[in-house]
């Protein structure tokens, strides 16, 4: 679970206006952080298979904003992959 502390620290983070809480950039970077939060979750709790389709979900919703992202502009999605590390 992300604290709102750390949630508002992402936000501020990855921003790209003042008062911005919805870009593309924000929602992936805090769909991030919660995947893994969830990872480290999972490594200790194999057997969770709520939370891993949980997890599951987080990523394709992930995928799907970076899709449209990417699609829509793609400097701003190689800035925020670099960014937050996703792509290997």
């Amino acid at each position: 679970m992300i604290t709102k502390e750390k949630k508002t620290a992402v936000i501020e983070a990855n921003k790209t206006h003042d008062g911005d809480t919805g870009s593309p950039e924000v929602q992936i970077a805090i769909l991030t952080e919660r995947i893994r939060e969830l990872t480290e979750h999972l490594k200790s709790h194999p057997a969770d298979k709520h939370s891993r389709l949980g997890m599951y979900k987080m990523v394709g919703k992930r995928r799907r904003l970076l899709d449209y992202l990417m699609k829509k502009d793609i400097e701003r999605y190689r800035a925020i992959i670099a960014k937050l590390g996703i792509r290997k």
